[in-house]
């Protein structure tokens, strides 16, 4: 009787076992490769959503306002607060005004930032000028991620009724 070896069965010193520095730095070559490719996919993909939670802020924002002015009729005032007004009760100097606010009107605990840690700001429109008759009585907006107020990257909320009449403006102003 004749024993055959195995083919695949080899005798005699294994090799030693491990990487050479060639695989290895081929190893992290494509590492790198596939960081670079993560970074410059998702980075913008980032900035979208950033502006995109921006907006969803100020609509709710916006909301509040507006349930706000419903309920007390008349938007806050910096006295009372401004936008904190629709977190915690502002002091008034008639009980009865304060009876009528019905808040938190946005879910405590919702920041006043943008996600780019800048402050939501929120001013109140005089009425009384002739160009300011019609339109939104306040003005509600980020800076966005360069933090200067006035700059292409500005998101503002633009009330329904402001859309119609000014097509052309855009949320990313």
């Amino acid at each position: 009787m004749t024993i055959r070896k195995h083919p695949l069965v080899r005798r005699g010193h294994p090799r030693n076992a491990g990487f050479t520095l060639i695989e290895i730095l081929l190893v992290i070559v494509i590492i790198l490769l596939l960081a670079s490719a993560l970074v410059v996919f998702v980075l913008p993909q980032q900035e979208g959503a950033e502006k995109n939670t921006t907006r969803l802020l100020l609509s709710q924002m916006g909301t509040a306002l507006d349930t706000y002015r419903l309920n007390l009729g008349r938007y806050p005032t910096e006295q009372e607060g401004g936008l904190n007004a629709l977190v915690t009760k502002p002091s008034f100097e008639n009980p009865r005004l304060g009876e009528k606010w019905q808040g938190p009107y946005i879910k405590p605990g919702t920041r006043l930032e943008d996600p780019w840690g800048h402050k939501i700001r929120y001013e109140i429109v005089d009425r009384s000028a002739e160009e300011n008759k019609a339109g939104s009585p306040y003005k509600l907006y980020s800076v966005g991620p360069d933090g200067q107020a006035d700059t292409e990257d500005d998101i503002r909320l633009i009330p329904e009724g402001d859309k119609a009449e000014d097509a052309t403006t855009t949320t990313d102003q």
